[in-house]
């Protein structure tokens, strides 16, 4: 008879996983927004932010979905304690990068902002962070299903 050891996580966990989904919920309402902008909607915006949204390469759109889309299903599987909960921290990780490189190097249709420089840099911390609180959560025995 074999068994399975675990460690009980900690109040912190049920604290940073509960705001990271939060978080990460953000994420997926702003990407649903994006996708579902009305023309009355894209019509208040700026010209180079209309530009924007009217060109946004598919390939980023798709990045974007990841990294939404990942980090809210990694929340969620953090929470349940699953171990796939490292995988998908990594590919919302991959596609933070690649929607972060197209935004602030590639697109050409709006300036970069100190303010869109910052957020991107909070964006990819974040994803960093969920990445390695989720091998430590594994490791400590908290992620093991």
């Amino acid at each position: 008879m074999t068994t399975t050891s675990t460690t009980k996580p900690t109040k912190a966990f049920w604290i940073i996983g509960s705001i990271a989904l939060l978080w990460n919920l953000m994420g997926v309402i702003a990407y649903y927004s994006q996708i579902n902008m009305t023309n009355e909607a894209l019509s208040l915006l700026s010209e180079p932010e209309q530009l924007y949204y009217k060109n946004v390469e598919s390939w980023a759109t798709a990045a974007y979905a990841t990294a939404v889309f990942g980090g809210f299903l990694g929340c969620v599987t953090l929470l349940l304690k699953r171990k796939i909960t490292f995988t998908l921290f990594i590919l919302s990780l991959i596609g933070v990068l690649v929607q972060a490189t197209y935004n602030l190097f590639i697109q050409e249709f709006m300036e970069v902002t100190a303010f869109q420089m910052g957020w991107t840099t909070l964006i990819i911390v974040i994803s960093i962070f969920l990445v390695w609180y989720s091998k430590i959560a594994i490791n400590k025995g908290w992620l093991y299903k």
